[in-house]
Parts: structure tokens; sequence; C-alpha cells
């Protein structure tokens, strides 16, 4: 990774006491990378807000494909176009989008660099790229592993989700499917274990007597005793889920001979092998500086600015890790803030204070759901977020088929409720 070297560090504190109106004359420019949970949000929220501010959104990909509900398809509940959403309506709120990929972004000069070699300036950035892939943080685990050991783990324009699918179905009876899981933090702390769920409901109906080696690098998981329920009681003995501490880490493989290797040398054959390795703040946040040394792209939860860069909002999963998830939810509602405190800026006020909020919700099966619920808030200089006590929690344990189902639709509404907030 690299600094933002000696010029921009030099620059620093002029950028942090310029003039709080960023443009004398025209429209302020409000321009936002990544259109996903994070940038979608803070696009549709700022031309709500600001009329008097032109707001560009920056993704590369014509449609975006969740990956919250990914593993429904996964399951047969769901088809890829129903997770699928296009930048239209957007646009015709007066969004200008520009299909292409952020390269790099110079805080000083206040640009960012297209793909197609155009350079776009602003006066505020909200930054959402997402996630990369750390390639070879599992030996052999590449991108050209993916098209063999999939990870379906970026969404994409689909291909590793089908991909996945299309091994799944062709499983034998009686076959092996491993899921290799990664350390924290990463993108969705409850995915893998809904993923293993929504894998399994497929497995009972089509293929009863295969199996699920799932090989975790950690020892507890989110909602953990509320999934271990489920799974005990809809899947019997179908699923093995082995912890880091009884070398669960997948530490190798090979992806030719469908093997996961795990710390201790053991060697796992299986039939389909869902890789989903360690992660990190995409590749535009790394390469321009922007990330510390562990990846990840340190703010002011206040307002969400990066550390090192003024006028930069990062939201969604390239934000620094803490006891605030990298889930959707988090990235659409903290995507307001950021919007909020950034126009805050254009237009010399203070920022709104910040109160944070989590709902995740996981399908177990098509009609049995559990969630979790949490309250955040930062701390006084915005160096960490704080969890709120007795504001959340878990789903009830317990037998309790009614409130399982109308948790799973309790899920789809909020499925469809905040993908209206990010695209309608």
């Amino acid at each position: 990774m690299r600094g933002i070297g000696r010029r921009r560090a030099m620059l620093l504190p002029a950028l942090l006491a310029a003039p709080a109106l960023a443009r004398a004359q025209g429209q302020a420019r409000l321009v936002v990378v990544g259109g996903g949970f994070g940038g979608a949000s803070a696009a549709r929220f700022a031309r709500m807000t600001a009329p008097e501010v032109a707001v560009t959104l920056i993704e590369p990909q014509p449609r975006f494909i969740t990956c919250p509900y990914g593993n429904l398809v996964l399951g047969g509940l769901r088809d890829i176009e129903s997770i699928a959403f296009g930048y239209e309506r957007l646009a015709a709120r007066g969004v200008r989008v520009v299909q292409d990929r952020a390269l790099g972004i110079d805080p000083v000069a206040r640009t960012v660099r297209l793909g197609g070699g155009d350079t776009l300036g602003y006066d505020r950035l909200i930054l959402s790229p997402g996630i990369a892939l750390r390639w070879n943080a599992i030996e052999g685990y590449d991108a050209a592993a993916a098209e063999m050991m999939p990870h379906a783990w970026i969404a994409g324009d689909g291909a590793q989700l089908r991909l996945l699918r299309r091994q799944l179905q062709a499983l034998p009876e009686g076959g092996v499917v491993g899921i290799a899981i990664p350390p924290n933090p990463f993108r969705c702390p409850p995915g893998p274990y809904e993923r293993i769920s929504m894998i399994a409901a497929w497995l009972k109906r089509h293929r009863p007597r295969a199996k699920i080696l799932a090989l975790d690098a950690k020892e507890r998981f989110s909602k953990q005793p509320l999934f271990q329920d489920a799974w005990r009681a809809l899947y019997g003995g179908m699923i093995e889920w082995v912890p880091g501490n009884v070398d669960g880490r997948v530490v190798r493989v090979e992806p030719g001979a469908g093997v996961l290797e795990t710390e201790l040398g053991t060697r796992h054959r299986v039939d389909v092998a869902n890789v989903i390795p360690p992660q990190s703040a995409a590749a535009v946040a790394l390469d321009s500086g922007l990330a510390d040394r562990t990846g990840w792209v340190p703010v002011d939860f206040r307002t969400f600015e990066a550390r090192n860069a003024p006028g930069i909002h990062v939201i969604g999963d390239a934000n620094q890790p803490g006891p605030m998830p990298k889930s959707g939810f988090v990235a659409n509602n903290t995507a307001k803030q950021a919007v909020a405190s950034a126009l805050a800026a254009l237009r010399g006020t203070a920022p709104p204070e910040g109160v944070y909020f989590n709902t995740c919700y996981s399908h177990v099966a098509d009609d049995y759901g559990i969630s979790i619920v949490g309250l955040f808030r930062p701390n006084a200089d915005g160096s960490a977020v704080e969890e709120s006590r007795d504001a959340g929690g878990t789903s009830p344990r317990g037998d309790l088929p009614e409130q399982r189902r109308l948790e799973a639709r309790y899920a789809d509404g909020w499925y469809e409720s905040i993908t209206a907030d990010m695209f309608s």
C-alpha cells in the first residue's frame, strides 16, 4: 500500500483549514464511488436532500446484484434476476451515473481517476467501494482458483454465484460440500452461516445423503446458538462445523484435486468447495493510500471522513473494523450520516450527531428466520463506535415456529424496503 506521500502530508493542514464552502461559483460537486448498499443509498439521499448539489455516482457494473439474498439463490428460493437492480431510477432523479471503475483518488487535487481515462473533480467524495479478496492469503487460492472453487462473496456480474449454484446442482448423491470461512473482520458476519443453512435446505430436498463440512478460522460466530439450534432441528447430522481451535482454519487449497488443507495438515477432499478468503478494503482505497496496515480505512466515526484524507467520507465495508458489523443495513444508514456530514461541510454548518443501527436477518429455511439488532454511537473523538447496552440483541431461542416463520417474512419485508430505499 502506498501512503499519501510527502507532498500530500505537507498539504493536509492547509486542506483542513480550507473554507467550508467548496465552490465560490457553480454547483458544488458530490461524487460517490460504488453503487452498492452504501453508495446507492448515498447518491439517492444526497439527490433528495440537496437539490443544489451536483451528484455523480461512479459504478462499473450496469446492475447491482445484492450479496444479501444471494444465499437464497443457492438455496433455490430466489433467482438472480430478483436480486438485481439497475440505476435508471437514480438517473431519473438527477444523479449522473458514470459506468466506469474508479482506479485512484488524489485527495489533494480532489480528483478521481477512472479506468476509461477520464478524471472527475469533486468537492466532497463519498467512497463506498466494498471489499477486495486477499488472493493467496490462503495458499493456492487466487483468481484462477476461484473459477474452480468459487467464493461467490463479491457479486459483480453474478458469475461466481451462478458457478457455485451449478456446482451444487451437479453434486452427486452422498457428496460433500466444503466451505472455508475466514477470520474476522469480513463482509457480513452471519453470511457464511446463512449460506450453510441455504445449501443444506437445497440438499435436504435434492441430495438428502449429502454432507456439508464447514471449516472455520474462528471459534465463535454471529448468532451461533440460533444457527446451531436450527441446524440440529432442521438438518440433523448433515452439517459439520469445525472451529479454528479444532483445526478448522484452511491454509492451503488444491483446486484441481478438490482439497482443503487446514493448519495441522489435515487434507479434506470435497466435491464442491466454496472458499471465502480473508478480505480488505477494495483496491481503490488501498492504491490511493487511504487504508492503513490493517487493509481498512481509518475514519472519524462522527462523519466517516477518512483520517488521512479530508473531504473523503468512507462508508460500507471499506472502513475500519469495530463492533459495528460490515452489513448492508449499516452501509445504508451510515451513508446518510456521511452525506449529511459532507453537505454540512459544504454549507459551513456542523454535522448532525451520529447514531447508527444494524438489523440483520438470516434465513435458515424458507419459513425459518432469525435476526440480530444493534445500536451504535461514536465516541467523543470519533475514533471508535461503541455499542449501546440493552438496545439490541438476537431472536429468542427455543421451539418457536411462529416466531421463526414471522422473522422469515420480516426478512423479506426488510429486503424489499431497503432496496427500494436505495434504488427507487
